[in-house]
């Protein structure tokens, strides 16, 4: 009999139950421009369950945490009758909350204090989840069926097949300034370890912060937004050969390997949050005879229940995300100041702008009107080139493959590999920058490039997947 179990994972839903706003310029001008289409969690969440639902082969759902956006009280209804759904239909699932699923009121360092309702002018304060609260409202998704539960975390390990554990670890500590486990906490996953080995089983972890960054600026730029304690987890994973993580908060899909000095290593799988534009969620199947675990993505085209004017999923979701608006608002104030300035209200400073309207039309202009070949020039690149290239920068904007670039920050395997005239002419700046910083002693820029690396090193993790070679899917061995 085959040792084969799957499971569905779901990470950063940022569920807003639709009673927590009105339309109006509050709730908009909140979504605009954030990473997530906010109104429309509930039909994306609803869209994606449907998959999983009609999928007769894997009953197993878990969700890494910040389930709902705001922490009400009213979202974590809707978000539980989800739950309840799927357990109707003979599904389990699993939950693991974070910073997002619940309110301090001011009693620790979380970063949102109180909950609040969109109204039409403003906002008005609501009933909200405290994180003491969130162990025992979800008790029925996971700790329920637990092998084990640490209960001062709120963790737990539960059995997801014959020969396969899951520890899946509630990692917000206090909020902002740890995020992970505390000492007793690591003493309890490391007995799990130990006992899953004993049993010869095979176990996985899921959390919510990373335990590798998505790119390396990451770490140096908001190590906070780490799992704490990363680098002794490291350590952990490689001598207790796990070779598998899960986790979520980046919104940034992405497979990255960790490896020892010995040789030792793990993966770090990192999923999109699913209201993200391309928001995706990981099937997982483990074949415990085997020793291997697959990954795999599965996305939504569009999104039943919205009216999203005939665009897809991903150019809905990606037209209220940042990068989706400068795309759309840099080149129309090349043609139009004045509609540039309409639609920038709420999300540029708009009054700083029209102030010095010549100005910044003709700076848009100039800037719409950037070629790859003056960045080539510029890096010195330009010399190497072929002459199909050098064509190729020279008909090409610098805009365009800059808006590739941020359409890609999120859901990963950027297309500008080392033989695109993209990747020469823009790693050419960057290299002529590591000079200029390394020149110049810019100290400010030099704190954030990681010991032996550079800025162009760096910049690699933009340009294209230089990781695993795709951040969607992988094989891994468990052996």
């Amino acid at each position: 009999m085959s040792k084969k179990t799957s499971f569905y994972l779901i990470t950063d839903a940022h569920l807003i139950s639709k009673r927590m706003w009105v339309e109006g310029a509050p709730i908009n001008n909140r979504e605009r421009g954030d990473q997530i289409a906010i109104k429309a969690t509930p039909e994306i969440l609803d869209t994606f369950l449907e998959k999983v639902l009609a999928d007769e082969e894997t009953d197993t759902v878990i969700f890494t945490g910040d389930n709902v956006n705001g922490g009400d009280m009213e979202s974590h209804v809707d978000f539980r009758a989800r739950l309840e759904r799927l357990a109707a239909a003979g599904k389990k699932a699993y939950v693991i909350s974070a910073t997002h699923d619940y309110c301090s009121g001011g009693d620790d360092e979380c970063f949102q204090k109180d909950a609040v309702r969109y109204t039409e002018t403003g906002t008005a304060p609501v009933p909200f989840m405290r994180k003491s609260e969130l162990f025992d409202y979800y008790y029925d998704y996971g700790p329920a069926d637990a092998v084990s539960v640490h209960r001062e975390s709120g963790s737990y390990v539960v059995r997801l097949g014959e020969g396969v554990r899951l520890v899946m670890i509630v990692d917000n500590g206090n909020g902002r300034s740890h995020c992970g486990l505390f000492e007793d906490g690591v003493q309890w996953l490391k007995q799990q370890m130990e006992d899953a080995k004993a049993a010869g089983d095979y176990i996985l972890l899921a959390v919510h912060h990373p335990v590798l960054p998505p790119w390396e600026v990451f770490r140096h730029m908001a190590d906070y937004e780490m799992y704490g304690g990363y680098k002794d987890l490291w350590k952990l994973m490689c001598e207790e050969n796990v070779r598998v993580v899960f986790t979520g908060h980046t919104h940034v899909q992405s497979i990255r390997k960790y490896e020892d000095e010995q040789g030792r290593y793990f993966y770090d799988v990192a999923t999109i949050a699913l209201a993200n534009a391309a928001g995706k969620m990981r099937k997982v199947t483990v074949d415990a005879d085997e020793g291997v675990c697959t990954v795999e993505s599965v996305g939504i085209e569009t999104i039943h229940g919205v009216d999203t004017g005939g665009k897809s999923a991903f150019d809905y979701i990606y037209g209220l995300n940042m990068p989706g608006v400068f795309e759309r608002l840099l080149p129309l104030g090349a043609k139009d100041i004045n509609a540039f300035l309409k639609e920038a209200a709420g999300f540029l400073p708009v009054d700083k702008l029209a102030s010095h309207k010549k100005l910044v039309a003709m700076g848009l202009k100039k800037l719409n009107n950037v070629k790859l070949s003056t960045a080539a020039k510029l890096g010195k690149a330009w010399r190497s080139m072929t002459p199909q290239q050098k064509e190729e920068a020279k008909n090409k904007r610098l805009l365009d493959a800059v808006f590739v670039i941020l359409r890609h920050i999120y859901p990963g395997n950027a297309p500008f590999t080392p033989d695109t005239t993209e990747y020469q002419s823009l790693m050419g700046v960057v290299r002529r920058a590591d000079r200029l910083v390394e020149r110049f002693k810019i100290e400010k820029v030099k704190s954030l490039i990681p010991p032996g690396s550079s800025l162009a090193e760096m910049a690699e993790d933009f340009l294209y997947n230089n990781r695993t070679g795709s951040d969607d899917e992988i094989t891994i061995s468990l052996k």
